[in-house]
């Protein structure tokens, strides 16, 4: 089994040029060599106790218009539309009413990173985020779990 460890957000990462004192910002990583489109892929892939999370948000948050499926966009991992893409880091994520929120997957010596960004636009999203917290940490952590165990292949 693959350990995923909390840590920082490698200084590298684009995501960086986002942060404010008020944002969220999480990171954890797993030792693995994958690229970071491969990770991106095996992190969205969700199992089926994720989903079955993803659909209960679906029936909570419906009333208030949040989006569920994210924007159209060409390029998706996931639900999620690709904003930028280099050799060393994914970054996806879209805006919505109550928060704005990106993912970075990023590769760097030999192993992976998933950091979460989010910017809340007011008491709503901020609400949202610490209603979602303790499963947020859940999903990165089996998510990253899963590419650790992809890599060990």
């Amino acid at each position: 089994m693959s350990t995923v460890s909390s840590t920082r957000l490698p200084a590298i990462s684009e995501l960086h040029d986002r942060c404010d004192a008020a944002d969220f910002l999480d990171c954890y990583c797993v030792a693995s060599d994958l690229p970071p489109r491969t990770a991106a892929e095996i992190i969205t892939d969700f199992p089926p106790w994720t989903q079955h999370l993803l659909r209960l948000r679906r029936l909570l948050t419906a009333p208030f218009g949040l989006s569920n499926d994210g924007p159209n966009a060409p390029d998706k991992v996931g639900i999620f539309p690709v904003e930028s893409e280099n050799p060393h880091e994914l970054i996806a994520g879209f805006n919505d009413k109550h928060l704005d929120f990106r993912v970075s997957v990023l590769s760097q010596t030999g192993q992976v990173f998933l950091a979460t960004w989010v910017h809340p636009h007011n008491l709503g999203g901020k609400l949202y985020l610490a209603a979602i917290m303790p499963f947020h940490i859940l999903v990165v952590r089996n998510a990253l779990a899963r590419v650790g165990a992809s890599s060990a292949r």
